[in-house]
């Protein structure tokens, strides 16, 4: 039995390599992971404190329309709670987007070097793909307005761009909305929204009263610390949330998933904190990298991407094999770039400790 044609040949997702892994291939105990911008100081211990609370109610399904978390987020953010929707990671509400809005025939709009699951849902939709290459390493909107057709039905924007880490200013935002036909819903990922501490950075929930055809995307995965409890959520007019709703799964993010995002919006000062470690950390790898000559996209996330002048398949294994795990993927179309999560101060360390020789012995880097 072969699946439909519009999944046939599509690419697995392939996650950052488990630490376990490393250690079983490699015959090494230490080993970091700065592969899956994971957050390295972990989540709350508010949430830690409170969350095994509700374990004891394993036994019932949880609340399928996530009324206590819906509550909380919207007076955090300031918006209504029938303008959320929350979902498996931010990705399910991927894929509710697509399976609500694509079919073949329509066409989307995005980044040739951006988020992959974007293009995937699509893919699997039947809908055909409109590839703008990046500018610098960031959206080029201008081009992305001009490609939107009479059959285009969504456009995504990464902002800031995983794998990239740059953003698209609020000033190109606003005349990008402007241009963008109010029958297309555009996409406004912002999954790294709260490590961003530069202030041309759009405020995007202010664009939603003009423009219902835009949808906000936040996780609780990235600096809250919840990647593996799966908490994602999306911000748009009560309309669209309608809509969305149709073709969401009951109960498709646990109890106790959403009761450690209530708990972690309790603790903004553990946010603050790990946002000021963050700039530090960035800092810390860039100014290594200023000073061994290396070109890095100017990053607005917890991750920095780089490019070391070596193949990153090379630079790749030799970090696993001295227990450093980072990203590297050939269809970036960037054959020396790789990616790697802003971890501690010791573990940005051992990342460069371990990267710096390497490059040396290559003659790729030259430190008096």
């Amino acid at each position: 039995m072969e699946p439909k044609q519009t999944v046939q040949g599509l690419p697995v997702y392939n996650p950052g390599k488990p630490i376990e892994e490393v250690k079983r291939e490699y015959g090494i105990e230490h080993v970091i992971k700065l592969a899956s911008n994971e957050n390295p100081f972990g989540c709350s211990p508010h949430v830690l404190q409170h969350l095994l609370m509700d374990a004891k109610q394993t036994a019932l399904y949880p609340d399928g329309a996530m009324r206590e978390l819906k509550k909380k987020a919207a007076n955090h953010l300031g918006v209504t709670e029938e303008q959320l929707i929350f979902g498996n990671g931010s990705d399910e509400i991927l894929q509710l987007i697509a399976r609500c809005f694509l079919e073949p025939g329509t066409n989307v709009v995005m980044a040739d070097v951006t988020f992959p699951r974007y293009k995937t849902n699509c893919q699997i939709e039947g809908a055909d793909i409109i590839e703008i290459p990046l500018k610098e390493g960031t959206h080029d909107l201008n081009k992305m307005a001009e490609a939107v057709n009479d059959m285009t039905k969504v456009v995504w924007v990464c902002n800031p761009n995983n794998p990239t880490g740059t953003i698209v200013s609020a000033e190109d935002v606003a005349r990008f909305m402007e241009r963008i036909p109010a029958s297309v819903l555009v996409v406004m990922d912002e999954a790294y929204y709260e490590y961003v501490s530069d202030d041309d950075y759009p405020d995007s929930l202010s664009l939603l009263a003009d423009y219902p055809n835009l949808i906000i995307l936040r996780t609780f995965s990235k600096i809250y610390g919840l990647a593996s409890l799966r908490v994602g959520y999306g911000i748009a007019s009560t309309d669209m949330m309608s809509e969305l709703n149709r073709v969401r799964e009951p109960f498709n993010v646990n109890a106790l998933a959403q009761r450690a995002a209530i708990l972690a919006l309790e603790d903004q000062t553990f946010v603050k904190d790990c946002r000021a470690k963050n700039i530090a950390g960035l800092k810390q790898l860039t100014s290594a990298f200023d000073r061994l000559g290396l070109h890095y996209f100017p990053s607005h996330g917890n991750f920095v991407f780089v490019e070391t002048g070596v193949a990153s398949e090379e630079v790749f294994e030799h970090l696993l094999e001295q227990g450093v795990i980072v990203r590297h993927d050939p269809s970036w179309g960037y054959p020396t770039g790789i990616r790697v999560t802003i971890g501690s101060e010791e573990e940005n360390e051992t990342f460069l400790n371990a990267l710096e020789p390497f490059l040396q012995k290559r003659g790729k880097v030259h430190v008096s």
